[in-house]
């Protein structure tokens, strides 16, 4: 019989510790991460979208998909534009974390930037825009509404 006492005070006094204890950072393996070459893109579907805007116009200029693979726990933000337009992708989550990741022109004006893993918090994504030169300077930016998963 006092084995099995002292049995249950141990086990209640490590039960006690466990939940006193801090927990630990959650891992995130995917963040910053290319959606692509990780798979995590096989597992996805659109969360969001937006309209990018002309800013002198104010014209659609693109559309902003902000995806989110249940699998890997990701989101991440797309921009279909002008193939000439460069710019710049943001993705935020309310946990006050954040990528940036700037693109060149090109690949058929279809880009897209890192992941941040966004489990049991919201996500949203903004992109800014330019293309041409000189004068004919033209910018544009636009968003999506949060996300939460």
């Amino acid at each position: 019989m006092q084995l099995r006492v002292t049995a249950v005070t141990v086990a209640a006094a490590a039960l006690g510790l466990l939940s006193g204890a801090p927990a630990q950072a959650q891992v995130r393996t995917y963040d910053h991460q290319d959606p692509a070459r990780s798979g995590c893109w096989n597992s996805a579907h659109v969360a969001r979208t937006g309209t990018l805007v002309r800013h002198h116009g104010h014209h659609p200029a693109g559309r902003i998909n902000l995806w989110w693979s249940p699998r890997c726990r990701t989101n991440w933000v797309e921009v279909t534009t002008d193939s000439k337009a460069g710019g710049t992708i943001q993705l935020y989550t309310a946990d006050r974390r954040r990528d940036v990741f700037d693109f060149r022109p090109g690949n058929n004006g279809r880009h897209w930037g890192n992941m941040l893993q966004a489990a049991r918090t919201c996500a949203w994504g903004e992109v800014t825009v330019r293309w041409n030169s000189g004068r004919a300077l033209q910018t544009g930016s636009g968003g999506t509404a949060k996300a939460c998963g």
